[in-house]
């Protein structure tokens, strides 16, 4: 783990850790209200770089007990996913597709998500820095909850890097 980059280390591992966002995460916020009515929905995260899209991917999916299985839409395609959806029909845990970069699969690609989107084999995580009104087919829109992430503010980035400063077990703390 040493050897892994300091954002990866110190990626949160709970909602606790999770710095940002709080306009979605939080006490009475939306992403918290329908993970303490056991729901999450598909969704389609947008937002810059480094705004914590796919670290709350692997959160919301380890809060439902679900399997996330992640797939870069840079470097995967349609038998990816297929394989990803029929893994998930014989399932023994819920399956979270996790697509980072989902703006980057063409229209057919994206609309081989439909079918398991809309009967629930999978819930799906996209992760978006695009516009995706301009960038994902309306189908896919059309079933999944948009959440808007913001980039992370001066004191957000501020808390993070104390807390890598800090830390023993995964920052810098034990080389500070």
């Amino acid at each position: 783990m040493a050897e892994a980059p300091l954002a990866a280390r110190m990626r949160p591992r709970t909602f606790d850790e999770f710095v940002g966002q709080r306009h979605l995460v939080g006490p009475g916020r939306a992403l918290t209200k329908l993970l303490e009515g056991g729901h999450l929905p598909s969704l389609l995260l947008w937002g810059p770089a480094g705004s914590g899209k796919t670290t709350l991917a692997y959160l919301l999916a380890d809060a439902v007990g679900g399997e996330l299985v992640q797939l870069s839409a840079v470097s995967s395609g349609v038998a990816d996913a297929r394989k990803v959806m029929s893994g998930a029909r014989g399932g023994l845990f819920r399956t979270v597709l996790f697509v980072d970069e989902v703006h980057r699969w063409s229209k057919s690609q994206q609309d081989v998500l439909l079918p398991a989107v809309e009967d629930g084999t999978v819930t799906l995580i996209g992760a978006t820095t695009e516009n995706p009104y301009f960038s994902l087919v309306t189908p896919l829109l059309s079933r999944c909850l948009l959440l808007r992430l913001e980039p992370l503010g001066p004191g957000e980035v501020r808390e993070l890097v104390a807390r890598a400063l800090v830390d023993d077990e995964r920052g810098l703390g034990s080389s500070a």
